[in-house]
């Protein structure tokens, strides 16, 4: 959220290494989306309707009010959700250090009778329709149906359920639900209350059975509070998505001092709740990311804000470097633990492709049959991050081609098996597929942030992003080196590489 010239974001933290936890407030104390300080005064438990927790939420910032963070908060011990709002209590204060739960029309929603009461949460930004009233969603399930219910106020105090939900979908419980308009031709960001046939819109969930989000792009009439997909979108896990790794319960804002929309996702830990307790905090948010529409309408794009570039430090390249099959050459130079790292590979021709299987549509199920350390054609090859000198340990992040009847099938894999000598970790394999057409451009284009325990990878510009969470035992600080790789029989060629070491962000 902007406001007052400032960027805001909370999220979830529990010192004791769960899932759920209390929402913290931050700010920027520089407008720049790099400099944060964690406010003294945040959302703890405190009031009768969320004495047992306090889960997520959006702010909304109304013309006549400053911010209003609606949130939901757990009122009894059978898990009771209930929809709250906290306000500053100075509106003045461009820092918004302290805020308060006013008790009066806390909670502003509860759920009707015909509403799973334990499975009713996380309210998403307000945005406000062509008739002057404001709208929200809360997502929900019913048995296996998962659903945003949407409700209306004409002054952000009272709200009425609609008849019916925005929409559904069998999929199981739909949390973080995420609701906003993007243009159909341009990278500039929208008003989440801005309507029109030069926009699409998009319906984000995160899914409790699968932990994974999804996306689907439609048509959303607010004559009718309906939201219809688009049909070759997805209404599922296999659907698509911002990112295909350790990336959850994500939430986006528009940013009107760079007319950008800005998203921000959550990564969960892969290390034990005993390792949390011990650190003392569980749980992180992911690098800030710019959404926009590409240009195919296909899809949305998802890039590091523009921000993160002023904490690159010390540069290095690498250009025209050949790799053979099994060749892997170290770039030196540069923090590997903490790094900023772009690359473009070349490939002379993809006759040596693999064949693809149309069985092989799970990605994720590809990536741990088909790893890094298995010889290929086209493939695989990449970055090799994280890794310890003699290879103990390494999480690479790679491409591998294949050669399907009619084109070319690209899968983009971050695979954490080989990433710690440590055996009490979540150590899995991610993958996505890319939407990329080799038959005019024989190259694929990466960009990797490493930053110790995270490797956050954007491929093709953003089509297709993989966040891992790993924690090697060999691989730490000045300990950690980074390699380009290639494992397949054609030769591929690192047209490109800058790699920058990265300062730490301020934070006070």
């Amino acid at each position: 959220m902007f406001y007052n010239g400032y960027y805001h974001l909370f999220y979830q933290y529990n010192p004791n290494g769960s899932v759920w936890g209390n929402i913290v407030w931050a700010h920027s104390v520089s407008k720049d989306l790099i400099n944060w300080k964690a406010l003294e005064h945040a959302i703890y438990p405190s009031k009768p309707f969320d004495k047992f927790g306090c889960w997520s939420g959006s702010a909304t910032i109304l013309p006549d009010r400053g911010p209003v963070i609606q949130y939901t908060g757990i009122i009894d011990e059978n898990n009771t959700q209930v929809q709250c709002w906290a306000e500053p209590e100075d509106k003045n204060d461009p820092f918004l250090t302290k805020w308060v739960k006013p008790d009066e029309n806390n909670p502003f929603v509860i759920a009707d009778l015909d509403v799973n009461g334990s499975a009713f949460r996380d309210p998403t930004t307000a945005w406000k329709g062509k008739d002057g009233n404001w709208r929200i969603l809360v997502g929900s399930r019913d048995k296996d149906i998962g659903m945003a219910y949407l409700y209306r106020s004409s002054d952000f105090k009272n709200w009425t359920r609609a008849k019916k939900p925005i929409h559904s979908a069998k999929t199981g419980m739909w949390e973080c639900p995420d609701f906003y308009p993007v243009l159909l031709k341009g990278k500039n960001g929208l008003d989440t209350s801005i309507e029109g046939k030069h926009v699409t819109h998009v319906l984000k969930n995160s899914l409790d059975m699968t932990r994974f989000e999804y996306y689907t792009l439609g048509k959303y009439s607010s004559k009718k509070d309906k939201y219809t997909p688009r049909k070759n979108s997805v209404d599922s896990w296999a659907g698509l998505r911002y990112d295909y790794g350790n990336f959850y319960a994500s939430k986006s804002f528009f940013d009107e001092s760079k007319n950008r929309r800005v998203l921000w996702g959550w990564a969960n830990e892969s290390d034990t709740k005993e390792d949390d307790v011990k650190k003392g905090w569980a749980g992180i948010q992911a690098i800030p990311r710019t959404v926009w529409l590409d240009s195919s309408e296909r899809q949305l794009l998802t890039w590091p804000v523009e921000e993160l570039d002023t904490l690159r430090d010390k540069k290095v390249t690498m250009n025209n470097q050949k790799l053979e099959k099994g060749k892997h050459v170290e770039v030196t130079g540069i923090t590997a633990a903490q790094a900023d790292v772009e690359v473009t590979f070349s490939f002379a021709n993809l006759d040596k492709a693999e064949a693809y299987d149309p069985k092989w549509v799970n990605a994720q199920d590809l990536c741990s049959q088909k790893g890094s350390k298995v010889e290929g054609g086209v493939g695989p090859f990449g970055l090799l991050t994280l890794a310890s000198v003699n290879l103990e340990e390494f999480t690479p992040v790679f491409f591998r081609v294949f050669k399907a009847p009619n084109k070319h099938v690209v899968l983009l894999c971050s695979d954490a098996s080989s990433s710690s000598l440590k055996s009490d970790l979540y150590k899995p394999s991610f993958a996505g597929f890319v939407d990329v057409d080799l038959a005019t451009n024989k190259k694929l284009s990466l960009r990797s942030l490493i930053d110790h325990s995270v490797v956050e990878t954007f491929g093709e510009g953003g089509k297709t992003n993989i966040l891992s969470r790993v924690y090697p035992a060999l691989a730490v600080t000045n300990q950690a080196h980074l390699f380009v790789f290639n494992n397949g029989t054609e030769p591929i060629t690192v047209e490109s590489l800058n790699a920058w070491s990265m300062k730490n962000a301020d934070i006070k």
